[in-house]
């Protein structure tokens, strides 16, 4: 069940075109919790699947785990993807190793 969804445009010369990033509700497994996530990515939807100890520390891990791979991404680097206004962040938190890639409100907020 998603449980948290938020849409990201990429710049094209066509036009805009949405990135959603879907989150699905934290699952308890044999002794931890996992918690699925999505991007749908122009070449294909990225599925991804955090683990924590409770379902708090893997919705955490899911929403870094987006973060971490949005900021790495050849779309954050072309400067061309955003949430809001151009250069002001995603929205996402990171993982701290790769917290000097983090622009605009994301900074400014950490």
């Amino acid at each position: 069940m998603i449980i948290a969804s938020r849409s990201l445009r990429l710049r094209q010369n066509e036009g805009d075109t949405d990135i959603a990033v879907r989150i699905l509700a934290p699952q308890p497994s044999q002794s931890h919790w996992s918690c699925d996530y999505e991007i749908d990515w122009l070449e294909g939807t990225r599925k991804g699947t955090a683990h924590g100890f409770d379902s708090v520390q893997a919705l955490l891990f899911a929403l870094e785990m987006i973060g971490a791979e949005i900021y790495t991404s050849d779309y954050h680097k072309s400067q061309k993807l955003m949430w809001s206004e151009p250069g002001e962040g995603y929205g996402f938190p990171v993982p701290g190793t790769i917290r000097d890639l983090l622009v605009g409100d994301d900074a400014r907020f950490l």
